[in-house]
């Protein structure tokens, strides 16, 4: 009945769910049910009603934060934190959350779990990345856990049906076109794409009128508030859009892809959890490892999709970093030249643009 939520509906519900503190529930093909709550918006009670299941529970955590944390991923990717008796709340989103390592950096020994499936926690991790929250979650087995979320009137995601869904990126539709004058050319025009899976939308704008059997001047721009928006010194992003647009302007057309992807792909709140720790002396890239992110979470294929919508094939590619063009290539977009786009050193940013070279192999 098509009433019913498919799995895109109910993965969109439960990220929604997590980011309010509310409890999903994850099921796999067989017996094995756990109710997941993200740590960073779980209350004293839930914590307790959570206990009051019976099993232990546990924070799963990235690898990457398991490993600043010297907590054993017996998962690989993932580690499955055993919550003491006497914990309380400020204990599990201090494991969650590295604001305060530097303060109080013995929170062990941890104990992590080394038996059974971590298959549903992983989903749960994913699901609070995509919800833009700090990659943890309070996890506990369950019996019958389709049946739990009925009794409870909780969201019930299946594993089989959800691991594709949130191992590849959303569908892209465009919604609306429009003609949009602007300071670099009067001839401008700006489209909205939206994702099936109810994600932020993302955005091409064109610079006069590119011919499609033709290159065209591009650039793929990831979301930054604090650059584009409030002129932070802190990174290049304000005048690298800034130059794109005048570059496009000179020359008369081009198309910027504005997607939004803030901080490297984990959200406003999490890049100013990364601003927090970069002052305490990380880099951009130890930053996102503490807070259990990997260097870069962005998927630039989005990109290589809208283009490919707009009937672009062929592009100059206005950037600095060479995954932007393996990507391209590797999706059916030919890149003929790599067009440098070299503005906006401060001496509030020259560190960062320095781990950008050294670490992401920004080319600067």
């Amino acid at each position: 009945m098509s009433l019913i939520p498919d799995i895109t509906e109910l993965l969109a519900r439960a990220r929604a769910d997590l980011r309010m503190g509310v409890p999903v529930v994850l099921t796999d093909d067989g017996d094995f049910s756990v109710v997941a709550v993200a740590a960073e918006t779980l209350n004293p009670q839930r914590l307790a009603d959570l206990r009051g299941l019976g099993d232990t529970p546990v924070v799963a955590i990235t690898g990457r934060r398991a490993e600043t944390l010297k907590a054993r991923a017996y998962d690989g990717d993932l580690a499955r934190v055993v919550i003491p008796a006497e914990a309380d709340l400020g204990w599990v989103q201090a494991v969650a959350d590295p604001s305060d390592d530097l303060n109080a950096p013995m929170k062990g020994p941890l104990m992590t779990q080394r038996q059974g499936n971590a298959h549903l926690h992983r989903i749960a991790i994913a699901l609070t990345k995509s919800a833009r929250l700090l990659p943890a979650a309070v996890v506990v087995a369950v019996e019958n856990g389709r049946a739990f979320a009925a009794t409870h009137g909780l969201t019930c995601i299946d594993h089989t049906r959800a691991a594709p869904h949130l191992a590849d990126r959303s569908p892209l539709h465009e919604v609306v076109a429009a003609r949009l004058p602007m300071e670099v050319s009067e001839a401008g025009r700006l489209h909205v794409f939206r994702p099936e899976d109810g994600g932020e939308e993302h955005y091409a704008i064109e610079i006069g009128r590119p011919d499609r059997s033709k290159t065209v001047l591009a650039r793929l721009h990831s979301a930054c508030f604090t650059g584009d928006l409030m002129g932070s010194l802190k990174c290049d992003c304000g005048p690298q859009l800034r130059g794109a647009l005048a570059q496009m302007g000179a020359e008369g057309h081009g198309v910027l892809l504005y997607l939004n992807q803030e901080g490297r792909g984990i959200g406003l709140a999490n890049k100013m959890r990364a601003y927090f720790l970069q002052d305490q002396g990380f880099d951009t890239v130890e930053a996102n490892h503490r807070l259990g992110f990997e260097d870069d979470e962005r998927d630039f294929r989005l990109g290589s999709d809208i283009l490919k919508s707009l009937g672009f094939s062929s592009v100059r590619l206005l950037t600095n970093n060479p995954a932007k063009i393996a990507m391209m290539e590797r999706t059916g977009i030919a890149v003929t030249e790599r067009v440098p786009l070299k503005v906006g050193e401060t001496a509030h940013n020259r560190a960062y643009l320095a781990t950008k070279a050294s670490k992401s192999g920004h080319l600067l």
